[in-house]
Protein backbone atom coordinates (compact mmCIF):
# COMPACT_ATOMS: atom_id res chain seq x y z
CA UNK A 1 0.00 0.00 0.00
CA UNK A 2 1.30 3.56 -0.61
CA UNK A 3 2.10 5.63 1.66
CA UNK A 4 -0.89 8.57 2.41
CA UNK A 5 -0.02 12.08 2.50
CA UNK A 6 -1.40 13.64 5.49
CA UNK A 7 -3.00 17.00 4.63
CA UNK A 8 -4.77 20.06 6.27
CA UNK A 9 -6.40 21.73 4.48
CA UNK A 10 -7.08 25.82 5.24
CA UNK A 11 -10.01 26.72 2.66
CA UNK A 12 -12.97 28.60 2.27
CA UNK A 13 -15.74 26.45 1.19
CA UNK A 14 -17.48 27.66 -1.43
CA UNK A 15 -17.51 25.38 -4.35
CA UNK A 16 -13.78 24.48 -5.81
CA UNK A 17 -12.80 24.32 -1.89
CA UNK A 18 -16.21 21.84 -1.54
CA UNK A 19 -14.80 19.84 -4.49
CA UNK A 20 -11.47 19.53 -3.44
CA UNK A 21 -12.88 18.19 -0.14
CA UNK A 22 -14.61 15.86 -1.57
CA UNK A 23 -11.62 14.54 -3.60
CA UNK A 24 -9.45 14.48 -0.56
CA UNK A 25 -11.97 12.44 0.99
CA UNK A 26 -12.33 10.14 -1.55
CA UNK A 27 -8.29 9.53 -2.53
CA UNK A 28 -7.31 6.63 -0.57
CA UNK A 29 -3.72 8.21 -0.95
CA UNK A 30 -4.74 11.54 0.70
CA UNK A 31 -5.47 11.65 4.15
CA UNK A 32 -7.44 14.79 5.50
CA UNK A 33 -6.08 15.09 9.07
CA UNK A 34 -7.74 19.13 9.92
CA UNK A 35 -9.93 21.65 8.11
CA UNK A 36 -9.17 25.01 9.11
CA UNK A 37 -11.63 27.43 8.07
CA UNK A 38 -11.66 30.89 7.13
CA UNK A 39 -14.09 33.70 5.01
CA UNK A 40 -13.15 34.13 1.20
CA UNK A 41 -15.63 32.57 -0.62
CA UNK A 42 -18.46 32.30 1.75
CA UNK A 43 -18.41 33.96 5.61
CA UNK A 44 -16.94 31.76 7.69
CA UNK A 45 -19.50 30.37 9.46
CA UNK A 46 -21.01 29.23 6.23
CA UNK A 47 -17.72 27.62 5.57
CA UNK A 48 -17.24 25.91 8.62
CA UNK A 49 -20.84 24.53 8.18
CA UNK A 50 -20.32 23.77 4.64
CA UNK A 51 -16.87 21.79 5.63
CA UNK A 52 -18.71 19.81 8.30
CA UNK A 53 -21.13 18.93 5.76
CA UNK A 54 -18.91 17.44 3.99
CA UNK A 55 -17.17 15.43 6.11
CA UNK A 56 -20.55 14.30 8.00
CA UNK A 57 -21.35 12.84 4.79
CA UNK A 58 -18.38 11.06 4.37
CA UNK A 59 -19.18 9.66 7.94
CA UNK A 60 -16.18 11.31 9.18
CA UNK A 61 -16.24 12.74 12.43
CA UNK A 62 -13.40 12.63 13.88
CA UNK A 63 -11.55 15.22 11.66
CA UNK A 64 -10.82 18.75 13.33
CA UNK A 65 -12.51 21.75 12.42
CA UNK A 66 -10.83 24.92 13.01
CA UNK A 67 -12.30 27.93 12.13
CA UNK A 68 -10.09 30.82 11.02
CA UNK A 69 -9.87 34.38 10.54
CA UNK A 70 -13.53 36.26 9.78
CA UNK A 71 -11.67 39.36 7.44
CA UNK A 72 -8.14 40.53 6.21
CA UNK A 73 -5.83 42.06 8.30
CA UNK A 74 -6.33 45.22 6.75
CA UNK A 75 -9.74 45.84 8.48
CA UNK A 76 -11.63 46.83 4.95
CA UNK A 77 -14.81 45.74 4.48
CA UNK A 78 -14.99 41.85 2.99
CA UNK A 79 -16.86 41.43 -0.80
CA UNK A 80 -18.73 37.83 -0.76
CA UNK A 81 -19.35 35.95 -3.97
CA UNK A 82 -22.51 34.13 -3.54
CA UNK A 83 -23.43 34.65 -7.36
CA UNK A 84 -20.55 31.88 -7.96
CA UNK A 85 -20.20 29.77 -4.71
CA UNK A 86 -23.98 30.38 -3.62
CA UNK A 87 -25.10 30.73 0.17
CA UNK A 88 -24.77 27.17 0.81
CA UNK A 89 -22.55 24.75 -1.89
CA UNK A 90 -23.53 26.33 -4.65
CA UNK A 91 -27.51 26.13 -3.84
CA UNK A 92 -26.97 23.34 -1.54
CA UNK A 93 -27.35 24.74 1.96
CA UNK A 94 -26.42 22.09 4.71
CA UNK A 95 -29.53 21.32 7.29
CA UNK A 96 -30.61 24.08 9.57
CA UNK A 97 -30.22 21.69 12.37
CA UNK A 98 -26.40 20.47 11.77
CA UNK A 99 -25.00 19.87 14.86
CA UNK A 100 -20.56 19.40 14.88
CA UNK A 101 -17.52 20.17 16.96
CA UNK A 102 -15.42 22.84 16.14
CA UNK A 103 -11.68 22.75 17.50
CA UNK A 104 -9.35 26.03 19.26
CA UNK A 105 -7.07 27.42 16.82
CA UNK A 106 -4.08 25.86 19.19
CA UNK A 107 -5.19 22.48 17.50
CA UNK A 108 -3.44 23.43 14.07
CA UNK A 109 -0.26 23.63 16.51
CA UNK A 110 -1.08 20.08 18.05
CA UNK A 111 -1.69 18.99 14.61
CA UNK A 112 1.72 19.97 13.31
CA UNK A 113 3.60 18.15 16.42
CA UNK A 114 1.69 15.20 16.17
CA UNK A 115 2.92 15.04 12.21
CA UNK A 116 5.51 16.92 11.73
CA UNK A 117 7.74 16.31 8.47
CA UNK A 118 4.75 14.15 7.40
CA UNK A 119 2.58 16.73 7.33
CA UNK A 120 1.49 18.89 4.12
CA UNK A 121 -0.24 22.22 4.76
CA UNK A 122 -2.60 23.16 1.69
CA UNK A 123 -4.00 26.69 1.41
CA UNK A 124 -7.12 27.12 -1.21
CA UNK A 125 -8.23 30.66 0.31
CA UNK A 126 -7.42 33.88 1.58
CA UNK A 127 -3.67 33.57 3.46
CA UNK A 128 -5.01 35.28 6.71
CA UNK A 129 -5.67 32.42 8.92
CA UNK A 130 -2.45 30.51 7.52
CA UNK A 131 -0.68 33.86 7.81
CA UNK A 132 -1.53 34.19 11.98
CA UNK A 133 -0.58 30.35 11.78
CA UNK A 134 2.76 31.22 11.21
CA UNK A 135 3.29 34.01 13.41
CA UNK A 136 1.39 31.80 16.63
CA UNK A 137 3.58 28.94 15.95
CA UNK A 138 6.63 29.82 14.38
CA UNK A 139 8.73 26.63 15.78
CA UNK A 140 6.00 24.54 14.73
CA UNK A 141 5.89 25.42 11.45
CA UNK A 142 9.05 24.60 10.79
CA UNK A 143 8.81 21.29 11.11
CA UNK A 144 5.98 20.96 8.07
CA UNK A 145 7.16 19.09 5.17
CA UNK A 146 5.53 21.82 2.70
CA UNK A 147 2.93 23.89 1.54
CA UNK A 148 0.58 24.29 -1.44
CA UNK A 149 -0.74 27.51 -1.98
CA UNK A 150 -3.71 28.76 -4.38
CA UNK A 151 -3.33 31.99 -5.71
CA UNK A 152 -1.86 34.63 -8.21
CA UNK A 153 -1.59 35.10 -11.48
CA UNK A 154 1.82 35.35 -13.35
CA UNK A 155 1.52 37.44 -16.66
CA UNK A 156 -2.09 36.44 -17.38
CA UNK A 157 -5.04 38.58 -16.47
CA UNK A 158 -6.70 38.14 -12.97
CA UNK A 159 -10.20 37.07 -12.05
CA UNK A 160 -11.46 39.51 -9.68
CA UNK A 161 -9.43 42.75 -11.42
CA UNK A 162 -7.56 42.43 -14.26
CA UNK A 163 -4.55 42.39 -12.11
CA UNK A 164 -4.98 40.35 -9.22
CA UNK A 165 -6.15 36.93 -8.48
CA UNK A 166 -9.03 36.60 -6.01
CA UNK A 167 -7.29 34.90 -2.82
CA UNK A 168 -3.83 37.29 -3.04
CA UNK A 169 -6.19 40.05 -3.67
CA UNK A 170 -8.61 39.04 -0.50
CA UNK A 171 -5.63 39.73 1.88
CA UNK A 172 -2.40 41.40 0.18
CA UNK A 173 -0.21 41.55 3.05
CA UNK A 174 -1.14 38.10 4.08
CA UNK A 175 -0.07 36.54 1.29
CA UNK A 176 3.08 38.62 0.89
CA UNK A 177 4.03 37.05 4.28
CA UNK A 178 3.36 33.85 3.50
CA UNK A 179 5.15 33.76 0.81
CA UNK A 180 8.40 34.97 2.16
CA UNK A 181 8.54 32.52 4.94
CA UNK A 182 6.96 29.15 3.80
CA UNK A 183 9.20 26.56 2.82
CA UNK A 184 9.10 24.40 0.31
CA UNK A 185 6.22 26.39 -1.18
CA UNK A 186 4.37 25.26 -4.58
CA UNK A 187 1.79 28.24 -5.88
CA UNK A 188 -0.67 27.42 -8.22
CA UNK A 189 -1.68 30.26 -9.79
CA UNK A 190 -5.00 31.17 -12.53
CA UNK A 191 -1.95 30.34 -15.08
CA UNK A 192 -2.80 26.95 -14.32
CA UNK A 193 -6.09 26.22 -12.44
CA UNK A 194 -8.40 27.88 -15.04
CA UNK A 195 -7.65 24.91 -17.04
CA UNK A 196 -8.33 22.49 -14.63
CA UNK A 197 -11.60 22.73 -16.11
CA UNK A 198 -14.85 20.11 -15.07
CA UNK A 199 -16.82 19.52 -18.26
CA UNK A 200 -21.14 18.73 -18.31
CA UNK A 201 -20.06 15.57 -19.59
CA UNK A 202 -17.95 14.48 -16.55
CA UNK A 203 -19.87 16.10 -14.01
CA UNK A 204 -22.77 14.11 -15.03
CA UNK A 205 -20.56 10.80 -15.05
CA UNK A 206 -19.79 11.54 -11.28
CA UNK A 207 -23.53 12.80 -10.96
CA UNK A 208 -24.65 8.41 -11.78
CA UNK A 209 -21.53 7.15 -9.69
CA UNK A 210 -23.68 4.97 -7.58
CA UNK A 211 -19.53 4.37 -5.62
CA UNK A 212 -19.09 8.49 -5.64
CA UNK A 213 -20.78 9.54 -2.03
CA UNK A 214 -21.39 12.70 -2.92
CA UNK A 215 -22.86 11.57 -6.45
CA UNK A 216 -26.16 13.23 -5.93
CA UNK A 217 -24.46 16.80 -5.25
CA UNK A 218 -22.48 17.00 -8.31
CA UNK A 219 -25.34 17.66 -11.05
CA UNK A 220 -26.52 21.16 -9.18
CA UNK A 221 -23.26 22.73 -7.68
CA UNK A 222 -22.10 21.66 -10.98
CA UNK A 223 -24.84 23.52 -12.67
CA UNK A 224 -25.12 27.03 -10.26
CA UNK A 225 -20.76 26.96 -10.98
CA UNK A 226 -21.05 26.45 -15.22
CA UNK A 227 -23.47 29.33 -14.87
CA UNK A 228 -21.51 31.73 -13.66
CA UNK A 229 -18.74 31.13 -15.69
CA UNK A 230 -20.89 30.71 -19.28
CA UNK A 231 -21.82 34.40 -18.56
CA UNK A 232 -18.46 35.48 -17.05
CA UNK A 233 -16.07 33.56 -19.72
CA UNK A 234 -18.30 33.04 -22.95
CA UNK A 235 -17.57 29.88 -24.53
CA UNK A 236 -15.56 28.13 -21.72
CA UNK A 237 -16.19 24.20 -22.06
CA UNK A 238 -16.91 23.96 -18.57
CA UNK A 239 -16.12 25.51 -15.06
CA UNK A 240 -12.32 25.76 -13.38
CA UNK A 241 -12.16 23.96 -10.20
CA UNK A 242 -8.67 26.35 -9.26
CA UNK A 243 -8.56 24.39 -5.38
CA UNK A 244 -9.04 20.86 -6.62
CA UNK A 245 -6.02 21.26 -8.66
CA UNK A 246 -3.86 22.78 -6.03
CA UNK A 247 -5.08 19.39 -4.04
CA UNK A 248 -4.22 17.39 -7.11
CA UNK A 249 -0.43 18.33 -6.95
CA UNK A 250 0.73 17.17 -3.43
CA UNK A 251 0.45 13.52 -5.00
CA UNK A 252 0.55 14.37 -8.80
CA UNK A 253 3.51 17.49 -9.29
CA UNK A 254 3.69 16.29 -12.88
CA UNK A 255 0.31 17.11 -14.40
CA UNK A 256 1.89 21.41 -14.53
CA UNK A 257 4.91 22.57 -15.40
CA UNK A 258 6.64 24.49 -13.13
CA UNK A 259 9.04 27.76 -12.70
CA UNK A 260 11.68 28.87 -9.48
CA UNK A 261 11.35 32.31 -8.60
CA UNK A 262 10.82 34.38 -5.38
CA UNK A 263 7.25 35.77 -5.61
CA UNK A 264 5.73 38.73 -4.07
CA UNK A 265 2.03 40.42 -3.94
CA UNK A 266 1.53 44.30 -4.75
CA UNK A 267 -0.32 45.67 -1.93
CA UNK A 268 -0.83 49.19 -3.02
CA UNK A 269 -4.22 49.97 -3.35
CA UNK A 270 -4.46 50.77 -7.44
CA UNK A 271 -3.16 47.21 -7.87
CA UNK A 272 -3.81 45.59 -5.09
CA UNK A 273 -3.30 41.81 -5.30
CA UNK A 274 -1.15 41.16 -8.52
CA UNK A 275 1.10 38.96 -8.27
CA UNK A 276 4.65 39.05 -9.43
CA UNK A 277 8.22 37.47 -10.46
CA UNK A 278 11.26 39.59 -11.34
CA UNK A 279 11.39 37.82 -14.51
CA UNK A 280 14.92 39.57 -16.42
CA UNK A 281 17.31 37.94 -17.48
CA UNK A 282 20.13 39.00 -15.29
CA UNK A 283 17.62 38.25 -11.90
CA UNK A 284 18.21 35.28 -9.66
CA UNK A 285 15.43 32.58 -9.87
CA UNK A 286 14.26 31.51 -6.56
CA UNK A 287 13.24 28.83 -4.29
CA UNK A 288 9.40 28.94 -4.98
CA UNK A 289 7.55 26.32 -7.12
CA UNK A 290 5.44 28.03 -9.73
CA UNK A 291 3.01 26.14 -11.98
CA UNK A 292 2.69 27.66 -15.30
CA UNK A 293 1.46 24.93 -17.62
CA UNK A 294 -1.64 22.32 -16.68
CA UNK A 295 -1.27 19.14 -18.49
CA UNK A 296 -5.01 19.22 -18.96
CA UNK A 297 -5.42 14.77 -20.36
CA UNK A 298 -3.32 13.95 -17.29
CA UNK A 299 -5.46 16.34 -15.41
CA UNK A 300 -8.44 14.58 -16.39
CA UNK A 301 -7.34 10.96 -15.88
CA UNK A 302 -6.46 11.66 -12.31
CA UNK A 303 -9.34 13.77 -11.31
CA UNK A 304 -11.15 10.82 -13.18
CA UNK A 305 -10.00 8.35 -11.63
CA UNK A 306 -10.42 9.38 -7.60
CA UNK A 307 -14.02 11.15 -8.56
CA UNK A 308 -15.06 8.39 -10.79
CA UNK A 309 -14.48 5.14 -8.51
CA UNK A 310 -14.95 1.31 -10.05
Amino acid sequence: MPITKKILLFCDPGIDDSLAIMYTMLDPELELVGIVTGYGNVTIDQATANAAYLLQLAGKYDIPIIPGASKPVQQEEVSFYPEIHGEGIGPIQPPSDLQYQIYPFDTIRLIIERYRNELIIVDTGRSTTLATAFILFPEQIKMVHSFYVMGGAFFVPGNVTAMAEANFFGDPTSSNFVLKFAHNLTITPLNVTQFAILTPEVAEAISENERNIYASMIAPVFEFYYEFYKESVPGIPGAPIHDLLTIMLVKNPTIVDYIYYDAKVVEDIEVKGMSYIDFRPTSNTGETRIAVNLHYEAFLEEFSKVMLPE
